[in-house]
């Protein structure tokens, strides 16, 4: 064996920053290929000690650091509510190395390691605008580029497809050619892409990747189609120039696939007028008696009911069980004396769902189908998350305890409006010291989807999280957001980075009690209020509804409740149309009260067909039977509940 020490001295080493080793034989000098830096000689990471330590001792190449976290404590004067506070970086002193290299210490105390490579950005466009598609990678805000550093040479591969003289010419004219065209974007001033602009190192690996995919893919026309690749270069513009290196930089650095085109959705034609689809809207009303055990509440809580359950809240003194982790911990509505609103520290856990992969022939050879996270792709069982929040939270189930925070109220009778058309609404949720509270009310008139009501929500307790991941409310929604009733025009949008326009601002209504009292300006006790698992944001706005469309109940599980189909699923399937795309932006409440809408515009299509093949005809655009016929003396006796076990079984398969 030789003596590997110094023959790898110029080689980066595989794990980069993350290396644990004292004495690595690889290099570890430290790259900032995304930017011009100072040139430091130095063969490892640059450390930068204060004039105490500097003079005591030598500073060595790759020093033993002791990194001390440091814990964020809550103050005691710091409020959560109604918005969750905002994290400000610390101040980083000047100095003519860049900061991302420097490393401050004092005799005293430990020394501290800054990120080498990690800036602190603000939180991006994205969060603000959910409705808007993912920012482009041309903002401001990207992870840090790394290249290695190699040299203008073929890559070792196991089958070659040529000669190493016949690939290092290939290499050298594809070097050659990127290199013309990364001049020209340089050059252009008035660019706003000026990170498409390579460093050296950032174009010998494009090159190098480029002719190695070749290689690997297409070995037996290796030439012909790398020498395509040249000349095409050659008589390439600067756009296309472009496109080509955002899709490098994406699949080697940024790791985020090529965004797919945003189409437009298919628009829903049902051959019905308003009127009609309105009237067939009676035929889809979903009885909810007997589904209390699911969660649809169906009446009032009495005021013992609820005095009980407020007498059980103090008895436990504030201990909940985690709605994400499981873990039990305490809770301390109005914050407790110490500044703190919970017990247990963060909470770690999985935001998907434990999925089963599909039934296989072999599953009665290999045994069972092991499950795994769809947030993460680890197996059930192998970690406890891969996601962190701050604090534990905990959701409420119980009606009688929902009451005991806000009391549930019937729709209210409003003779003077006369009949009103059916509502479609959506509600987004955020956790609180009182349990899951409703954040975001949404409603659309239907079938027409026009925007009756869009408004945020202040909750009755002091906010723990968001849950921005799937409501799509963050806190700079709340900043932004202007009292409801207020006036405010288009003078209140901001233009963006990328030339867009920032959507206005939402409204806010100061609690739930208020939200619910808008919505109850649109409905009677017989307008049909529709919407997916509507026991949800029914029982989060507190209201008792008595005709109401669900989806989940229009289109069941094929094993019935509590199993659910999702409204993503069902909008994809039955109208062919992708929802809920915004990733980690969360859920925009009008683009699923809408699709909700359309999903009964479709059921009562469907219905219509069935109708239809029995001699229905509409008169006056109502539904009428034929006439000496079962079906007209049962319309004629039958109520609208009933109506609707009779369609839905004309449509069973």
């Amino acid at each position: 064996m030789f003596a590997p020490i110094g023959l790898f001295k110029d080689v980066p080493c595989p794990e980069g920053q993350r290396c644990s080793l004292l004495t690595c034989m690889f290099s570890h000098k430290d790259i900032n290929s995304s930017s011009d830096v100072h040139k430091i000689p130095q063969s490892n990471h640059v450390l930068i000690l204060s004039s105490e330590a500097a003079s005591s001792k030598p500073v060595s190449a790759r020093p033993t650091v002791q990194a001390t976290k440091e814990e964020s404590t809550t103050k005691a004067d710091s409020k959560l509510s109604p918005l969750p506070g905002k994290e400000t970086a610390a101040p980083i002193p000047d100095s003519s190395i860049p900061s991302s290299k420097r490393l401050q210490s004092n005799s005293q105390t430990p020394v501290k390691l800054q990120s080498l490579s990690r800036e602190v950005t603000p939180p991006s466009k994205a969060s603000v605008n959910p409705g808007k598609p993912v920012a482009s990678t041309s903002q401001k805000r990207r992870p840090p580029r790394h290249a290695p550093r190699e040299s203008l040479n073929p890559r070792m591969l196991t089958k070659a497809p040529a000669p190493h003289g016949v690939r290092l010419s290939i290499i050298t004219k594809l070097h050659t050619s990127m290199s013309a065209l990364n001049d020209k974007m340089a050059k252009d001033k008035d660019s706003l892409d000026k990170y498409l602009v390579l460093t050296p190192n950032e174009l010998i690996t494009m090159a190098l990747d480029e002719e190695e995919k070749t290689a690997k893919e297409n070995p037996s026309i290796y030439s012909n189609v790398i020498k395509l690749r040249i000349v095409k270069l050659t008589k390439m513009s600067k756009e296309d120039w472009a496109k080509d290196v955002k899709a490098h930089l994406n699949e080697r650095y940024y790791k985020i696939g090529p965004e797919p085109e945003q189409q437009k959705p298919k628009v829903l034609t049902t051959g019905l007028n308003t009127k009609q689809e309105i009237s067939l809207a009676n035929k889809l009303i979903t009885p909810v008696e007997g589904l209390e055990e699911h969660g649809y509440v169906t009446k009032v809580p009495t005021d013992a009911e609820v005095e009980s359950a407020r007498k059980g809240v103090l008895k436990s003194k504030g201990w909940e069980k985690c709605d994400r982790c499981g873990g039990r911990f305490q809770v301390f509505p109005g914050r407790r004396e110490d500044g703190l609103l919970t017990t247990g520290g963060q909470c770690t856990f999985h935001p998907g769902k434990a999925l089963y992969p599909p039934r296989k022939q072999t599953d009665h050879i290999t045994g069972h189908r092991e499950a795994y996270f769809s947030c993460c792709n680890e197996s059930l069982g192998t970690s406890s998350g891969c996601t962190k929040g701050q604090t534990h939270v905990f959701k409420v189930s119980e009606t009688k305890r929902l009451a005991s925070v806000l009391q549930f109220e019937k729709t209210p009778a409003q003779p003077g409006k006369g009949p009103l058309p059916p509502v479609c609404f959506d509600c987004e949720m955020g956790y609180t010291t009182l349990g899951l509270e409703l954040i975001r009310l949404t409603a659309v008139s239907w079938p027409k989807g026009e925007p009756l009501l869009d408004i945020l929500v202040r909750p009755i307790g002091e906010v723990l999280d968001l849950n921005s991941r799937f409501s799509g409310v963050f806190p700079e929604h709340y900043t932004k957001a202007v009292q409801y009733g207020s006036s405010y025009s288009q003078a209140n949008t901001t233009k963006l980075e990328d030339g867009e326009v920032d959507s206005p601002p939402l409204q806010v209504v100061d609690s739930p009690a208020t939200a619910r009292a808008l919505l109850f300006e649109y409905l009677q006790p017989d307008t049909p209020l529709i919407g997916h698992a509507i026991d949800n944001d029914l029982n989060a706005s507190r209201i008792i509804h008595p005709t109401i469309i669900d989806t989940v109940l229009l289109y069941p599980h094929p094993r019935g409740l509590p199993i659910r189909v999702g409204l993503k699923a069902l909008t994809k399937r039955h109208l062919d149309r992708d929802i809920q795309t915004g990733g980690s932006r969360g859920h925009d409440s009008k683009e699923d009260a809408v699709a909700t809408g359309d999903l009964v515009r479709f059921k009562a299509a469907e219905t219509w067909k069935a109708l239809k093949s029995k001699d229905w005809r509409f008169v006056n655009d109502q539904p009428v039977p034929p006439s000496g016929t079962a079906d007209a003396a049962a319309d004629g006796k039958l109520g609208l509940g009933a109506g609707q076990k009779r369609t839905n079984s004309a449509l069973d398969d």
